[in-house]
């Protein structure tokens, strides 16, 4: 079975533990880009990270883009949304589609 795992501020997915998700919280970009990474190498299947923490790593993000796993999806963090994870969405369906067919 392969893991899903949270990464982000500790207030935002400590709450995700509980759930049985593994659970990191790094303080600064260099270690979010070495938790994901981590992560990845390990066969990880799925990585939440929140909204804020991926803003700070685009690039860490942009390299897992085309593969298979791990899936990366952007959430909330415990202030709100900054549409990041709807934008990426939104993204992924324009380019399979060939349009977007939200109309936003």
């Amino acid at each position: 079975m392969h893991k899903v795992a949270v990464v982000g501020d500790r207030e935002s997915v400590l709450g995700f533990r509980a759930l049985g998700l593994e659970v990191h919280t790094p303080t600064t970009p260099d270690q979010a880009r070495k938790a994901v990474d981590s992560l990845a190498k390990e066969g990880a299947a799925v990585i939440y990270i929140t909204e804020a923490l991926a803003q700070l790593i685009p690039d860490t993000i942009a390299r897992y883009d085309d593969k298979i796993m791990p899936a990366i999806i952007p959430i909330p963090d415990r202030q709100g949304s900054r549409g990041l994870g709807k934008a990426a969405i939104y993204k992924r369906v324009e380019k399979a589609v060939g349009h977007n067919i939200f109309n936003e």
